[in-house]
């Protein structure tokens, strides 16, 4: 429910704050007070289209707060929580308007799209009485009022719900469909890649080890001559061999560092050196008479790398990316062999989806229709004790082709309408009479109530064209509707405002340099004396106030 209201540099009202109460609240003043530019106001919060003429003048910006218990509007906790916003028992919607012409939402202090204040606003709040309001008039408002009223929450989400999965396996079927009509020329194509892949059986890693002994053979001899060269200067040579010369170094300190200690590390030194040079020889020997020289290897080894660069370059990768290449093209054969099995698959699931969704729809469609003779009846019964008395109220269910799918089902709900005996039943979109639109809302509305996620009732002077025992009626049907939601209504009627639970009474100060609206809470004498004001001419005598006050005191 709308809990409090407060309005900063709007139009005519410079600063408002507004407590509203559970039941029905009126809101009554001289024409031109500015009982719609509260209204106005509120819809700017919840999004709509608002311009910096709406700022008061000589002020930079206006703001716009509503704040609203959803406690018991699970739908509301559910959308926040959807979108990421702060879950909570209260919600407050904020808009803010400036001079530059510049426009910002929040829900609950973060900023938002227009958009989202607008469907969260759908969601806490209904407006009737002006046409650019009427959701009424829209065919999926009327089959989302017959399916509350019919208790259809359960098969509605079902529905939906096999919908959703209807249409995903739909949407997988036509893109694998649109990829099979080139499947045939690529399935050719990498059949013969996998297969000449696979002939030249490569394994993993396989290039960088070819490589590596592609270098050592092809360089062997190179390696072995300087072996031996190297072996012949250590210790082959007749003279001068490093090991025999380092011999004869030897040969000289022999015994020397007994004479000087100071011998003893160089003597020690080169005694290290002997024994590591006669090691080196030996490795040296072991390796040359070890060394591959096979000339069948290396021509091998030339073979298959050439066989490898060669694939490499047709399928433009480099030789190390040969082998991931050949893993991925397997894969894509396994893919492309299947697809016909998938296409199967997905084909029974989506008949079994369309047999399930035709169940439901068969269901929920006999259940509408069932349901909608007896909301019409009740309407009708209603429009015609609200002024209408040769109304007539019919609810069409006209069942779609079983081809023509939605998220709810096959039927297309109308609202149909003839307010005069004589004329034909039309669309209520098609009411050319605003108060008559709007008595038929509240008629639908007190209907639907008990049933509506809309917790907040707007009803827009709803008593146009209408008095005496009829507008009586309709405050009735007001004060009854307020027993089930937050009724908020405008309106020129004594009889309606005199059944409110809360009395707001709008007013307009003007002075040399400004006119400002004001707004107040009446208590019961003070709501005694605007009902009189209201049934009175220019003059109140106490006659027009003692019948003020048996219509306030009227036990309702």
């Amino acid at each position: 429910m709308l809990q409090h209201l407060s309005i900063q540099n709007f139009t005519i009202i410079k600063q408002l704050d507004l407590e509203f109460q559970m039941g029905m609240t009126v809101l009554t003043g001289e024409t031109g007070a500015g009982k719609s530019i509260l209204i106005d106001a509120l819809l700017l919060a919840l999004g709509e289209r608002g311009d910096s003429k709406m700022i008061q003048a000589h002020c930079d910006r206006c703001t716009i707060t509503a704040s609203f218990n959803i406690k018991q509007l699970p739908d509301a906790q559910q959308w926040l929580a959807e979108h990421d916003l702060v879950v909570d028992d209260d919600c407050q919607l904020r808009r803010i308007l400036t001079r530059d012409g510049r426009s910002r939402g929040y829900i609950n202090g973060q900023v938002v799209p227009l958009q989202l204040l607008r469907e969260l606003g759908g969601i806490l709040i209904s407006i009737h009485g002006q046409h650019e309001h009427q959701t009424l008039l829209k065919t999926d408002q009327q089959r989302i009022l017959l399916d509350n009223y019919a208790d259809h929450d359960a098969l509605v989400k079902e529905i939906a719900q096999v919908y959703a999965v209807w249409r995903k396996t739909q949407e997988k079927f036509q893109t694998l469909t649109a990829e099979s009509q080139q499947r045939e020329a690529r399935l050719e194509l990498v059949q013969y890649q996998v297969k000449e892949l696979a002939e030249l059986a490569l394994q993993e890693n396989e290039v960088a080890e070819l490589d590596k002994e592609h270098r050592q053979l092809a360089n062997a001899e190179n390696i072995l001559a300087s072996t031996q060269n190297a072996i012949h200067l250590l210790a082959e040579m007749e003279e001068g061999s490093i090991i025999s010369s380092l011999g004869k170094v030897q040969n000289l300190l022999a015994g020397k560092n007994d004479l000087d200690a100071k011998l003893t590390n160089a003597t020690e030194l080169l005694n290290s050196a002997a024994i590591q040079l006669e090691e080196a020889v030996a490795e040296l020997s072991n390796y040359s008479e070890r060394i591959d020289l096979s000339a069948e290897r290396l021509h091998w080894l030339e073979q298959r790398l050439s066989a490898i660069h060669e694939m490499a370059r047709k399928h433009r990768v480099t030789p190390a990316e040969l082998f991931g290449l050949q893993q991925r093209l397997s894969e894509e054969l396994q893919t492309l062999l299947t697809s016909s099995t998938r296409l199967e698959q997905l084909q029974q699931e989506m008949d079994a989806s369309i047999a399930k969704y035709k169940t439901i729809a068969q269901k929920l469609s006999k259940s509408r229709e069932k349901t909608a003779k007896q909301l019409a009846a009740e309407i009708e019964k209603s429009i015609r004790q609200l002024g209408m008395p040769g109304g007539h109220f019919a609810i069409t269910c006209e069942t779609t082709a079983t081809d023509q799918f939605s998220a709810h089902g096959l039927d297309r709900i109308e609202f149909q309408v003839s307010a005069n005996p004589g004329q034909p039943l039309q669309p209520l979109a098609k009411v050319a009479s605003g108060g008559e639109l709007s008595r038929i809302s509240l008629a639908i509305h007190v209907l639907t109530a008990q049933k509506d996620a809309t917790a907040t009732l707007i009803f827009d002077e709803v008593d146009v064209g209408i008095g005496g025992g009829t507008a009586e009626i309709v405050g009735r049907l007001l004060r009854k509707l307020g027993g089930a939601a937050q009724v908020l209504c405008v309106t020129h009627l004594p009889q309606v405002a005199a059944l409110g639970h809360q009395h707001l009474q709008v007013g307009k100060t003007i002075s040399a340099d400004h006119t400002e609206t004001e707004v107040r809470e009446l208590n019961k004498d003070a709501k005694i004396k605007e009902i009189a004001r209201m049934l009175g001419g220019i003059k109140i005598t106490e006659q027009t106030l003692a019948h003020a006050r048996e219509m306030v005191d009227y036990e309702h």
